[in-house]
């Protein structure tokens, strides 16, 4: 299979979005790199950062980047393939270290850009539900909802997932 250059995987929570992306990126012939931002915090995240090593196997390098994403990116090798999973946790973990969100995703933006390797990165959409009932909520909501359309705009191809079946959303779907 040959893959865009940067593809996005878009999609709510449990939708099957991880599981298409890693079957996208196991289809490619390279090295594998997985860009890990979640961090275990509590004992029902540690058991699902467990079951996707042992989903994705043996045969995938980790860097865990819950806050450095685009220091990550910068050092992965010109012949690999790279998921990153997910921009939702990445940008949860800069808003609650109350860092300069444009700043950060500006970097994050041009390290996708500027990487050799192709990347496909997962991301949750989050702004189909109701109106969240706290500020802190509907900051995060309206920031990822800024940050997906970013990548989307700068991606290749965009690609749905609901109820764990992918439908393209921007261009080609890969082959």
């Amino acid at each position: 299979m040959n893959l865009p250059q940067l593809t996005l995987v878009l999609g709510g929570a449990a939708s099957g979005k991880s599981r298409h992306a890693e079957t996208l990126v196991m289809d490619v012939d390279r090295p594998r790199f997985y860009i890990a931002t979640a961090e275990a915090w509590d004992d029902e995240m540690r058991a699902k950062i467990h079951d996707h090593k042992v989903q994705r196997g043996d045969d995938w390098t980790t860097i865990e980047a819950p806050m450095h994403a685009a220091d990550a990116l910068a050092d992965i090798p010109n012949d690999a393939i790279v998921l990153f999973d997910c921009a939702t946790l990445w940008l949860t973990n800069q808003l609650l270290a109350e860092t300069d969100l444009e700043t950060a995703q500006t970097d994050l933006l041009r390290a996708l850009g500027a990487c050799a390797s192709p990347v496909v990165i997962v991301s949750n959409e989050v702004g189909a539900g109701i109106v969240p009932d706290n500020a802190l909520s509907r900051s995060f909501r309206n920031a990822q909802g800024r940050l997906n359309q970013r990548i989307a705009e700068q991606a290749d191809t965009v690609i749905g997932v609901m109820a764990g079946l992918p439908f393209p959303l921007k261009g080609t779907w890969p082959s």
